[in-house]
């Protein structure tokens, strides 16, 4: 919080000014396009005003990255006290964080720009889902399945990550297809697909 100024206060509102208008610029323009002096004239707000909340346009910038990366744990951490043991479970579940996913980055475009394709962290950002991926097999503890068909659960995390973020470029973006209709479409591709194929040889 900014030098004692309490919460919705001019000053947090000016704020959450800056920071909206920097999620716009940033993805309009990218990082070293946007200058400082351009988020603060599109905030209509002075210099110093800036320097009060932000020690520098790297610092603004991390900030955003941040937020961006809390709405992603936030729907991967999010799980019920009960837990549907399974490979049944774990589709189940599996779709349902796809989804989730997938809505939040319909919500927040300029940000997931940001977040998951320009920013140096955005790297971090898939391989953490990768692992949050993987923690969902354990979770339901269907690693043993993975191990008796011969498959590295980390390969198939990665391409699952990798297939999501083609489909946000290519369908959700693009609002050719809706986020429940793509989390349904991944899980089938990468499992229902293979579950059906087994039962019918």
């Amino acid at each position: 919080m900014a030098r004692g100024r309490k919460i919705n206060s001019n000053g947090e509102r000016s704020k959450q000014l800056l920071l909206e208008k920097a999620v716009e610029l940033f993805s309009e323009r990218g990082y070293y396009a946007t200058k400082i002096s351009d988020i603060v004239k599109a905030a209509d707000v002075t210099q110093p005003t800036f320097y009060l909340y932000f020690k520098s346009k790297e610092s603004l910038y991390n900030d955003l990255n941040i937020k961006f990366q809390q709405g992603f744990n936030e729907i991967m951490s999010n799980q019920n006290e009960e837990v549907e043991k399974g490979i049944e479970g774990f589709i189940q579940m599996l779709e349902q964080k796809l989804y989730l996913l997938f809505l939040y980055i319909i919500e927040n475009p300029k940000l997931t720009k940001i977040g998951f394709f320009e920013s140096k962290q955005s790297s971090c950002v898939k391989t953490q889902l990768t692992q949050q991926f993987i923690e969902l097999v354990y979770r339901h503890d269907c690693d043993r399945l993975f191990q008796l068909q011969n498959i590295d659960i980390k390969i198939v995390a990665d391409s699952l990550v990798g297939s999501f973020e083609r489909l946000i470029l290519t369908n959700l973006l693009e609002q050719k297809s809706k986020p429940c209709e793509l989390a349904r479409n991944l899980v089938h591709v990468f499992f229902l697909l293979r579950e059906t194929h087994k039962s019918g040889m």
